[in-house]
């Protein structure tokens, strides 16, 4: 089938690439976000989809709105076949939906329906899922409501970010699309409208929702921090500075104190909770690289009694 990509970040880069070694099937050009500004000097940097197109030798599309007109007129004198989208990060209006005879077909990770919308990954870590996975299905009007094509199951581990499953779904995920666009080139894979039960929201979270709460359980705070662990970043604050928390480990033998307070030894710094104590890895105060929270205790001189979150 003749091809037209859409998609932004890196974890869509894999499915290109999987599409792009395709015999089968010719991506014919990518649609990917406008540049954007990044890095201290705030320069406009391509989306890695847009750098890898340009790699290929691929046609590449970054219209500000799917439904300019000038974007839509290009894409039909492309005329797809299939748009396969992975992440492309705008709402697609219904014309351009009619434009590839057989639709946009999203890759979409979580089992659907549960976890639609922008952070199912982060959703799934955060509400202590053990299964999840990635679906295929036809985009339609509603937000990922449309009937699916195939899905994969992936574990959630122990000591999962969002950052190490999503890498996984990613590249496990890139066959699941692949083998899609075959099935609906040889008419062996008919969509199955999704169940009307079960459907549950997973909407972009902010630096606020990153936020820990240390008088939630523990387990509450280690998924929070393995969820919002690369992005938007665990935090806290301490002395009225802004702590990340890169990684904390439950600390079920240690009853800790009062929410948030801080016992630092030599080797550990544990912090209390609604429940046990959790034990602090790696954090990064403001300004500052990643360290060891043993070390990032010693220079600031915690004091007995001190605790995070103010």
């Amino acid at each position: 089938m003749r091809l037209v990509f859409a998609g932004t970040p890196e974890v869509a880069v894999p499915a290109l690439d999987a599409l792009l070694a395709s015999d089968r099937h010719e991506v014919a050009a990518v649609i990917t976000r406008p540049d954007a500004p990044a890095g201290r000097g705030r320069r406009l940097v391509a989306s890695p989809v847009a750098e890898r197109a340009a790699e290929a030798g691929i046609e590449i599309l970054r219209p500000e709105r799917p439904r300019d007109p000038g974007f839509q007129e290009r894409l039909r004198a492309l005329a797809p076949d299939c748009c396969p989208v992975v992440a492309y990060g705008a709402l697609l209006p219904k014309p351009a939906l009619g434009i590839p005879r057989h639709g946009w077909v999203n890759l979409h990770f979580s089992l659907l329906p549960a976890w639609r919308g922008a952070a199912p990954v982060q959703h799934a870590v955060m509400a202590g899922d053990e299964v999840t996975g990635a679906s295929t299905f036809l985009i339609e009007e509603g937000l990922d409501s449309g009937p699916v094509f195939g899905v994969l199951t992936e574990e959630i581990r122990p000591q999962d970010t969002s950052g190490d499953l999503l890498t996984r779904l990613a590249l496990a995920g890139a066959g699941l699309l692949a083998a899609t666009m075959d099935g609906i080139e040889d008419g062996t894979l008919q969509a199955v409208p999704q169940p009307t039960e079960g459907v549950t929201l997973a909407p972009k979270l902010t630096v606020d929702d990153a936020a820990v709460d240390w008088s939630a359980p523990a387990l509450a705070v280690h998924r929070r921090v393995r969820a919002c662990t690369p992005a938007p970043g665990a935090w806290t604050t301490f002395r009225g500075e802004r702590l990340k928390l890169r990684q904390v480990t439950p600390a079920p033998d240690r009853a800790g104190g009062a929410p948030g307070e801080i016992e630092a030894g030599k080797q550990h710094v544990h912090a209390g909770t609604g429940s046990h104590a959790v034990e602090l890895e790696w954090v990064q105060p403001q300004g500052k690289k990643p360290m060891r929270a043993a070390d990032w205790a010693r220079g600031v001189r915690v004091e007995p009694g001190e605790r995070l979150g103010g």
